[in-house]
């Protein structure tokens, strides 16, 4: 495939093995077992590697289908209001409100306008901006669509958990307690002890489309999913 053509199509289930080895791509599989390729992304050591997702570049298909199905996911929490954490998690909360009928949502930020309060933000970084450190906010002026409220924190992917922590401590210094963290993708499962580290509840209370496994080199250069 060439690089521009990931994330634009779901296929069929079993259109593709969705285990073993694999080469150039990593087969995903959704809810429904529609299954979506996903470009593969060596670590440092060229010895593991991660199967990526940017939402923003997807397909307006694809992301529909993604926020359909994560909306039909929580809605059991009976969501009063979706918060979003930036950059990329911002496209995808949108869309996930949408799906379930709200009118808005409240996105959280890294831009701080000047009426902003340096008691209603926390620091933030990313696996995918390791070397950024920025600061994440929430425009004082959004409390009272999330204070009182059933509240879903939603990002696009879960991944080493250093973002979603972020958004969880900014809740806790607004007094609010999120019912559910969503993404469409959990990216291995690093984030479990960082976001446990918040609460004991915080892995239980974690949803996605679809999980995503550490891929380890194979002997003949292939990747593939660590057996149990």
């Amino acid at each position: 495939m060439a690089p521009h053509e990931f994330w634009q199509e779901l296929h069929p289930p079993g259109s593709f093995p969705a285990d073993g080895d694999f080469t150039s791509f990593y087969v995903a599989e959704l809810q429904d077992r529609r299954q979506l390729r996903l470009p593969i992304r060596v670590l440092a050591d060229s010895e593991h590697a991660l199967a990526s997702l940017i939402v923003n570049q997807a397909s307006f298909a694809v992301l529909d289908a993604l926020a359909g199905q994560l909306a039909a996911t929580i809605k059991h929490f009976d969501i009063d209001i979706v918060a979003g954490l930036p950059t990329l998690g911002l496209t995808f909360a949108a869309a996930v409100a949408q799906k379930l009928g709200h009118a808005r949502y409240v996105p959280l930020g890294t831009s701080r306008k000047f009426w902003y309060r340096d008691d209603l933000s926390v620091a933030l970084s990313s696996i995918t901006t390791p070397q950024q450190q920025r600061r994440l906010y929430i425009d004082p002026r959004m409390l009272p669509l999330l204070q009182g409220r059933r509240v879903a924190l939603i990002d696009d992917v879960i991944s080493s958990g250093s973002s979603i922590v972020a958004g969880l401590q900014l809740m806790t210094a607004c007094d609010i307690e999120p019912v559910v963290i969503a993404a469409a993708m959990l990216q291995s499962e690093r984030w479990k002890e960082k976001i446990a580290a918040e609460g004991a509840q915080w892995p239980d209370r974690t949803v996605g489309v679809f999980a995503t496994p550490i891929l380890e080199r194979t002997a003949e250069g292939r990747w593939s999913a660590p057996t149990a």
